[in-house]
């Protein structure tokens, strides 16, 4: 009779875009897992970010009381329970600055920004125009509003096609 010492087998994780497939899957089923996925989403992109600033975010893309309307305190400080040890997991610091200069929530060691979302910025940045922004200048403030208005409706029918 031949036994076997599972403890000593080593098993492979499979490729990391089925476990993304699975968090997708999850995400759409559960509230909570969306909440916590977007919240350590957005820390991993940007940084000083308070409370509230975080449930508008979350809110604008899982919708006004994402985190419930009675207990929402509760569930937002559960959430940011579970998101500080999920980094500490993986090696990365998540505290609180009370600064009047940078309050939020940050990771610590890690600059103001994702160096993806810099990027993102300088190129963008290079795409500008000077006679577009000589355009910019001399619009009223209603036309100002008006552009900014049909940039976010904009944005919003996008991201629903992505959802």
């Amino acid at each position: 009779m031949l036994l076997y010492d599972l403890s000593m087998l080593t098993f492979l994780d499979p490729p990391a875009a089925v476990f993304h497939s699975l968090l997708q899957d999850a995400r759409q089923r559960d509230l909570v897992t969306a909440r916590r996925s977007e919240l350590l989403s957005t820390l991993w992109l940007e940084r000083y970010l308070t409370r509230e600033q975080l449930i508008a975010r979350l809110e604008m893309r899982l919708g006004i009381n994402c985190f419930g309307i009675k207990a929402w305190e509760d569930n937002f400080y559960r959430d940011m329970r579970f998101v500080k040890s999920a980094f500490s997991q993986a090696g990365y610091d998540l505290k609180y600055s009370r600064s009047s200069e940078f309050p939020g929530y940050y990771l610590s060691g890690e600059g103001l920004l994702h160096e993806e979302i810099k990027r993102a910025i300088q190129g963008a940045m290079a795409e500008l125009d000077d006679r577009q922004i000589a355009i910019y200048q001399h619009l009223t403030p209603a036309q100002k509003f008006s552009q900014a208005a049909s940039i976010i409706n904009f944005g919003k029918k996008v991201a629903e096609r992505i959802r």
